[in-house]
């Protein structure tokens, strides 16, 4: 079941707002596309974006020849502003509306994304549930790439409060079946001018 008033906000904000007012609009993704690049997945296996929203990525996966796509996110709102954006295309890939921390996966994935979902999780149990979820998700010898607020970073965002994390930190939620196998520090410029400062972990699951 779905958080009635997280959905509520979310919409709202994908229907109130342009996608250069979203402050973590990102049309490159180029960390994200890095981190893709050295799990050296093949181009058919099956990706999943947590929190996708109207992010960019999945565009930028179809063009790499990625063909296994999936865009989970609370709002479907987000998700219509990406399929609307991808127009034809946009039928080449799994739409999820779910909440992660709750969700049911009927599949496995070779790589599981996570740009910015994960840390409006602030509360243990909820963080607790969403590696749950990411553990019956994520196949063996999987990657999982999470980005969160870097330890320096906000400690809000879009009206949230948020929940900020280093790699280990969030290593040590996955739990010991993870390695990281590297780790990006990036500092995000919002379209208003303001910088974010985000971390970045490439974990791979023990196969």
């Amino acid at each position: 079941m779905l958080p009635v008033e997280r959905v509520a906000h979310w919409d709202n904000i994908f229907a109130t707002k342009g996608e250069s007012d979203l402050s973590w609009f990102d049309p490159k993704s180029e960390i994200s596309l890095d981190l893709v690049a050295a799990a050296k997945i093949s181009r058919d296996a099956a990706i999943i974006d947590i929190g996708g929203g109207a992010s960019r990525l999945v565009d930028l996966l179809m063009e790499q020849g990625y063909e296994d796509l999936s865009v989970l996110d609370l709002s479907a709102e987000g998700l219509a502003a990406s399929r609307k954006r991808l127009g034809a295309k946009a039928e080449r890939v799994h739409w999820i509306v779910a909440d992660a921390a709750r969700w049911q996966p009927a599949r496995q994935y070779a790589l599981w994304h996570d740009r910015a979902a994960f840390h409006f999780l602030t509360d243990p149990p909820d963080q607790a549930a969403y590696m749950r979820v990411l553990n019956r998700a994520l196949a063996p010898a999987g990657f999982a790439i999470i980005a969160t607020f870097a330890p320096d970073g906000p400690d809000r965002c879009s009206g949230l409060s948020v929940a900020r994390h280093d790699a280990n930190e969030v290593l040590g939620l996955l739990g010991s079946q993870f390695e990281l196998l590297q780790t990006r520090r990036h500092d995000h410029v919002t379209p208003r001018g303001v910088v974010q400062r985000f971390q970045y972990g490439l974990f791979r699951r023990a196969s």
